[in-house]
């Protein structure tokens, strides 16, 4: 049994040396997407920073942030999660959500202990790292920016909508969304992993309320564009109605470069797997459809296309977390 036991933490103590010696990504985003793709990035590096929006103001995450006047917690714990070394309870325990009681009902269990470590330290940071040593993260987790900010949207009528809750539910096309404040200041730390990294990674999620936000800091977008390293964006499966309803891939990408400049962006990753009926007529009801991979107009845009089947053949349209990895780590080999 002991050498069985010494067999096994040696064979631990390597894959982590080999985690240690993988390439550095760093991962901007937020939301359900984000997540997903740290979860197969975890298996091939341990040096992923994951750049999560804090602008969110919805469920638990608002409701903390109005009464605490913390940064919502709920995206980066998502991402605390999907980094964590192993399954282990305490990842079910973070992922908790309670179901009734007053003052609890919507709360995840998670969410509430960012909050206390970030009351107990003082610091919305130091509470991130403290929970990254709980769950044994494999990487680190950075909010964007530090300041309280609101994300805010122009629509196509020329109205204004304040508060990313709302952006995201509004149902009209956007124009255009932007920050207050705009000269809102980046995390040193998430500029710096950004100028280290070997590949810079946008996406997958909501192209207006969890890739934009990071965007729009400004030195979140300087230190991306100025960056030599490999920029790839994900571009989601399906579209959302309201944001990004019946939009191609390079209409996706041409939001980002309307937002914060052209050309940067080396590669787009896009899904052509066909997805069953019977499911895109569920999505359809809500009026989402597959991205329509326009490869011409991309290829006129100057960015390499990466195509192929990324889709988690379960019930709800994502990406897989494997097949996303292992297709955006294979640009760093080709490079």
């Amino acid at each position: 049994m002991k050498l069985l036991s010494l067999a096994g933490n040696f064979t631990t103590f390597c894959r982590r040396q080999s985690l240690k010696r993988g390439p550095r990504i760093a991962a901007v985003g937020g939301g359900t997407g984000l997540p997903v793709l740290l979860r197969g990035l975890k298996k091939y590096t341990a040096n992923i920073t994951a750049i999560v929006t804090a602008a969110d103001d919805g469920g638990s995450s608002g409701r903390l942030r109005g009464e605490f006047g913390i940064l919502p917690p709920g995206d980066i714990r998502n991402c605390l999660v999907a980094l964590a070394e192993t399954e282990t309870l305490m990842e079910q325990l973070f992922d908790y959500r309670f179901g009734q009681g007053d003052g609890l009902a919507g709360h995840s269990l998670g969410n509430l202990l960012i909050t206390a470590l970030a009351d107990i330290t003082g610091e919305f940071q130091t509470a991130i790292k403290e929970a990254s040593h709980v769950l044994k993260v494999c990487g680190q987790v950075l909010p964007s920016t530090l300041d309280q900010v609101t994300l805010n949207a122009e629509l196509a009528d020329g109205k204004h909508v304040f508060g990313q809750s709302k952006v995201s539910r509004v149902g009209i096309p956007l124009n255009r969304v932007f920050l207050t404040p705009a000269d809102c200041q980046a995390v040193p730390e998430a500029v710096v992993a950004i100028q280290q990294a070997d590949l810079i990674l946008l996406g997958p999620g909501s192209l207006f309320t969890s890739v934009l936000p990071n965007l729009l800091v400004p030195g979140i977008a300087a230190a991306i564009k100025q960056s030599r390293a490999v920029k790839c964006y994900i571009c989601n499966i399906m579209t959302q109605p309201g944001e990004t309803t019946n939009f191609t891939a390079s209409e996706h990408l041409s939001a980002i470069y309307d937002h914060v400049g052209p050309d940067w962006v080396d590669y787009i990753l896009v899904n052509n797997k066909k997805i069953a009926h019977s499911t895109l007529e569920n999505y359809a009801r809500d009026g989402s459809k597959p991205v329509v991979l326009d490869q011409r107009a991309l290829q006129g845009m100057g960015v390499r296309v990466l195509r192929g089947n990324f889709l988690d053949e379960r019930e709800l349209v994502r990406h897989d977390p494997q097949k996303l990895a292992s297709a955006v780590l294979s640009i760093v080999g080709a490079r």
